[in-house]
C-alpha cells in the first residue's frame, strides 16, 4: 500500500500537496487534485476514513480477460473504474472468477454475504450462469459489452461496435478495395455478435458484397489468426478486419509466413488500440476504445443504480487511429 510521501514523490510535488489534494483542499487546482487521486488509485493508497468504512464495498468481477499488467486490455477499464470509485470513497475490490465458480455460488448471496453495494462485470460470456441469474437481480450492477433485458438494476458500458466497425469499412472503401474479410472471436458473446452484425450492415449499407467464406469466428487471440488467414488469401481477400487488435496481430504474423505483403498486399485493420499496436511491423491501423473511460462509465452507472436511477446503455464513440498496416488495393 502506497503512502504519502511515496506519491508526492512520484508527482514530483510536496507532501503536503498530496494530503491537501486527497483532502479536497480549495488551494490546489481542479487538475491537480485529479493527478493526485488518480495516482493514489494506481499506487494502491488507501484513505484512513476508507479504512473506517468498510462497509462502502464494490466488487469488480473479471473473466476471461487480462487486467494486471499495464499492457492488459482489462487493465485501464479496472484502473478507470477504481479512480472513479476512489473519490467517492468506495473501496474496490477485483475478483477473477470462473464458470466453476459462478455454479458454486449465486450471484445475489455472494454479494449479500460479502457486503457489496455494487459490481461491474468485464469480460463475462452470454452463457455464464450469472447471466442468466441477472435477469431477475435486486443488486446494482454494471456490465462491460453485455446486457440484460427489462431489469432497471442492470446497466451496460461499451463502445459503438457499429459506429466503429463503419469507420474501417469506410475507410477501405476510400482505398478501393472490394474483397473484405472479417475475422471475429467467438460467437458466445455479445460483443462478437454485434461486431459481426455491424460489418454486414456497413458492407451493405457501403454497397459491397459479404462472401460468407471470408468472414470467420475463431477466439480472441492471435493463434486463430493462422486457421483462416490462408482461406481468406487463396479468395482473393485485399483486406482483413478484426475483432480485436490480437487477431490482427496474428493476421499480420500469418501474412509475413504467407509472403503476402502488409500493407502492399493486404490491409489489416484491429479493433481496441492496444499499447503494442503502434509498434507493431507495420504499425496497426485499428480503432480505438478508450478503456480507463470505459471503466469510469462503469462506475457512473452502477452510481445511478445504486442511487435508483435507472440507467440502459451507454457507449463511447470510437476513434479510428490510421497507421500503416492499410493502403489502396491491389487487384488480386
Amino acid at each position: 500500500m502506497a503512502t504519502i510521501k511515496e506519491i508526492a514523490d512520484r508527482l514530483g510535488v510536496s507532501i503536503s500537496t498530496v494530503s491537501k489534494g486527497l483532502n479536497g483542499a480549495t488551494d490546489v487546482s481542479i487538475e491537480l487534485r485529479q493527478t493526485i487521486l488518480d495516482t493514489a488509485v494506481e499506487m494502491g493508497y488507501v484513505t484512513k476514513r476508507m479504512k473506517k468504512e468498510e462497509h462502502r464495498k464494490l466488487c469488480l468481477f473479471i473473466e476471461n480477460m487480462k487486467y494486471e499488467a499495464a499492457g492488459d486490455f482489462g487493465y485501464d477499464i479496472v484502473l478507470g473504474f477504481r479512480q472513479a470509485a476512489f473519490r467517492d470513497n468506495w473501496r474496490v475490490e477485483v475478483l477473477p472468477v470462473t464458470p466453476g465458480f459462478q455454479a458454486q455460488e449465486k450471484y445475489d448471496t455472494f454479494m449479500l454475504k460479502n457486503g457489496y453495494s455494487g459490481a461491474f462485470l468485464v469480460g463475462f460470456a452470454l452463457q455464464d450462469p450469472w447471466m442468466e441469474q441477472l435477469q431477475d437481480t435486486g443488486i446494482a450492477t454494471a456490465l462491460f459489452d453485455n446486457f440484460v433485458w427489462k431489469n432497471p438494476n442492470v446497466a451496460y458500458i461499451g463502445t459503438d461496435s457499429f459506429e466503429g466497425i463503419d469507420t474501417a469499412i469506410l475507410h477501405l472503401q476510400e482505398l478501393g478495395h472490394k474483397k473484405i474479410a472479417f475475422l471475429n472471436g467467438s460467437l458466445h458473446s455479445m460483443i462478437t455478435e454485434c461486431r459481426q452484425e455491424a460489418f454486414y450492415d456497413s458492407m451493405e449499407a457501403h454497397g459491397l458484397k459479404v462472401d460468407p467464406e471470408m468472414v470467420a469466428n475463431g477466439y480472441y487471440v492471435a493463434e486463430s489468426a493462422k486457421d483462416f488467414v490462408p482461406a481468406f488469401v487463396e479468395r482473393g481477400a485485399t483486406a482483413i478486419v478484426c475483432g480485436n487488435d490480437l487477431l490482427a496481430y496474428g493476421v499480420l504474423k500469418e501474412c509475413e509466413r504467407l509472403h503476402k505483403r502488409v500493407p502492399e498486399d493486404i490491409s489489416v485493420i484491429g479493433f481496441d488500440d492496444l499499447p503494442m499496436s503502434a509498434v507493431t511491423a507495420p504499425p496497426l491501423t485499428t480503432i480505438r476504445q478508450e478503456r480507463a473511460e470505459l471503466g469510469k462509465c462503469g462506475y457512473m452507472a452502477l452510481h445511478s443504480l445504486m442511487n435508483h436511477v435507472s440507467i440502459s446503455k451507454t457507449l463511447l464513440r470510437p476513434a479510428f487511429i490510421k497507421r500503416k498496416s492499410t493502403a489502396k488495393a491491389v487487384d488480386r
